[in-house]
């Protein structure tokens, strides 16, 4: 198969804003003659909705089918005993690293020149959803116990991904972060792994190490000291959004789940249904998710016409959304793009 042919990838709009960004996105990605050929399907509230369920069988089996996969942000019903559906989704597909490049794109900001990418251990530690209470008294619920775990070949995994990537893209320095000051055996297996794997790498890659803490506050002085970050499952949750915000925030973030068989390409933020429907939600953050997602399959040209025309229209200042500073419809952004591409 040629990188020309059409490449089957599932599609999920999603809720709330969802739809909107997701069908802006795809308007872009066919401007550009991408080769997906989409399989669509439903999920979150949708899912519930149609079938009772957040995440049915039928889109399970696409992704299963097409390992690969393009989704709107989705709202997981609180209550009735229903699981995160992202995380659901990552434990069904093996999708063990999370990735999310934070670059900036608007200038004049607090930071300029932010380039970096956070890998993010997605299976294990505390987000393997081992929880349950003791009784106290009279109380049942009296204490919440949550049981986390690490395990050498999920770490030795993430990690040596990090480090490969580095070597691929240029990138000069990979920063474990972990608590083993703490968290001795949790986050300290992390941190051996870390170091065995970087002995690989020794005269090509840069290694470091850093206390989660001493991590947040470092970012937040000087993002710039930080090229490639890899950590644990939860502590790479939180990085990631105080990453996010280091360039604009949520609407600037994309993010990708990668597995060995499948790989599912989002906008993290979350579905907004305080604007859904009233055509202002910026999809900037799904079309940098298609970008990786045209890279994931090889196609450097279509992901770097796509950024071309970022640059022309958002960094201009031409159009941005209202979450941007400006004033620009969903649609008018998605024509804005669509000329630039031109």
């Amino acid at each position: 198969m040629t990188t020309h042919n059409k490449i089957p990838a599932t599609l999920i709009p999603g809720d709330g804003i969802g739809p909107e960004i997701v069908e802006s996105v795809t308007e872009i990605l066919d401007a550009v003659h991408a080769p997906f050929e989409w399989d669509k399907q439903i999920a979150g509230m949708a899912g519930v909705e149609a079938v009772k369920d957040p995440l049915p069988q039928k889109t399970i089996e696409s992704i299963r089918r097409t390992g690969l996969a393009l989704k709107g942000p989705l709202t997981t019903p609180v209550g009735g005993g229903f699981k995160s559906i992202n995380v659901t989704m990552r434990q069904e597909f093996g999708l063990f690293a999370n990735v999310r490049p934070v670059k900036t794109i608007i200038p004049g900001g607090r930071y300029d020149n932010v380039d970096l990418v956070l890998f993010r251990e997605n299976l294990e530690g505390y987000y393997a959803a081992m929880e349950h209470y003791l009784p106290v008294g009279n109380d049942p619920h009296g204490i919440a116990l949550a049981s986390g775990f690490t395990s050498r070949a999920e770490s030795r995994r993430i990690i040596k991904y990090a480090f490969d990537y580095a070597v691929k893209n240029n990138r000069k320095k990979v920063t474990v972060v972990h608590k083993a000051n703490i968290l001795k055996l949790l986050t300290g297996l992390f941190l051996e792994e870390g170091r065995k794997v970087a002995e690989e790498y020794k005269g090509r890659v840069e290694f470091n190490e850093c206390i989660v803490d001493a991590c947040a506050m470092k970012l937040v002085i000087n993002p710039a000291q930080f090229d490639v970050i890899v950590t644990t499952n939860l502590f790479g949750d939180i990085l990631s959004d105080l990453t996010s915000g280091l360039v604009g925030g949520l609407g600037m973030a994309p993010g990708a789940n990668i597995g060995d068989n499948a790989a599912i390409f989002e906008a993290v933020h979350g579905s907004a249904p305080d604007i859904a429907g009233q055509g202002i939600a910026n999809p900037l953050a799904l079309l940098l998710a298609a970008v990786m997602m045209l890279r994931h399959v090889k196609r450097e040209d279509l992901a770097k016409r796509i950024e071309t025309a970022i640059d022309k229209v958002v960094v201009s200042g031409k159009a941005r959304t209202k979450d941007l500073g400006g004033h620009a419809t969903t649609k008018d952004f998605t024509e804005a793009l669509k000329q630039a591409l031109a």
